[in-house]
């Protein structure tokens, strides 16, 4: 498989508690779009005494539908992924509600300084107020009632984005990092291709039978998936590059031919995509740039 193969089926049973494995229930919030296909998947882990993994946005039927789910039982632990407002301003709600620890890898950061002039495009959709009660290292495990939960630091979407195993079943929810749907944004300055990519290799290490992700259903042979998301994202790369070599000098002319068939209204997405591939190139030397990378400057080979 030289491409990922997307599974767009997925039923999000808004407001429903929906059994994914034993000691495992997804709760998908109603806020769909083009980044979060048809929501946030919030996950409880455990049985009478549980864990809570990406509370998900600001919404109050979403908090209704998790503190009925939640209902009778203890809740420990707030698991966030990352701190995209999608998947992060709800612990706030929610620990006040329960008197759970709030857990993740830091508060939100950008993958590297802004540059002079510089705006961050993603800044309206980072979480800047979570600051986690537990920042995990990676590998840190944390424990509750039947179930234990280990760090696996996955930057390259975001610089503090963190996947989560659970221990002694080979399942990994995943966050934003892969998705069964679609593959993830990686914009800088919050984002570093260089990152994901390292982050990619570092799973397709793992021996995980399932990948539970933060938007759409599982991934259920992720081995495979992951080798065919990296090939993906290398052939990215080349197009880039053979947009280059081509006399492309700039990423709008790049995006109109590498995202021909992408729905225009997603091609400021896709330019940032492909800002993150030239930032690596250009780290790696297979480029060079008339200045600091942005979307305005100009590129050429060496």
């Amino acid at each position: 498989m030289d491409s990922p193969v997307f599974d767009l089926a997925f039923e999000p049973a808004y407001g429903q508690a929906v059994p994914v494995v034993s000691g495992v229930e997804r709760i998908t919030a109603n806020n769909p779009g083009p980044f979060t296909f048809f929501g946030t998947n919030s996950y409880i882990v455990g049985s009478s005494s549980v864990a809570v993994i990406d509370p998900g946005p600001e919404d109050e039927a979403h908090f209704q539908a998790l503190m009925a789910a939640l209902a009778g039982r203890a809740v420990t632990h707030i698991f966030v992924s990352h701190t995209h407002r999608d998947h992060s301003p709800l612990a706030g709600r929610l620990q006040a509600a329960t008197g759970a620890v709030t857990v993740a890898q830091g508060p939100h950061r950008p993958a590297r300084p802004l540059r002079d002039g510089e705006i961050n495009p993603f800044a309206e959709s980072s979480d800047l107020s979570f600051v986690p009660d537990i920042t995990l290292s990676d590998g840190e495990t944390l424990s509750g009632d039947g179930w234990s939960l280990r760090a696996v630091l996955t930057p390259g979407h975001t610089a503090n984005h963190a996947a989560f195993a659970l221990e002694g079943r080979d399942i990994l929810f995943s966050g934003d990092h892969v998705m069964a749907w679609s593959t993830s944004i990686v914009a800088p300055p919050d984002g570093s291709m260089a990152d994901y990519m390292a982050s990619l290799d570092r799973l397709m290490k793992r021996q995980d039978r399932l990948l539970l992700p933060g938007h759409g259903g599982p991934v259920t042979e992720p081995s495979s998936f992951l080798r065919a998301l990296k090939a993906h994202r290398l052939k990215r790369e080349q197009a880039v590059l053979a947009r280059v070599r081509a006399g492309d000098t700039q990423i709008a002319e790049m995006v109109k031919v590498i995202y021909r068939d992408t729905d225009p209204k997603l091609h400021g997405a896709a330019a940032l995509s492909v800002l993150a591939h030239i930032e690596d190139l250009l780290e790696r030397g297979e480029i060079a740039a008339d200045g600091p990378p942005s979307l305005a400057a100009t590129y050429r080979l060496l």
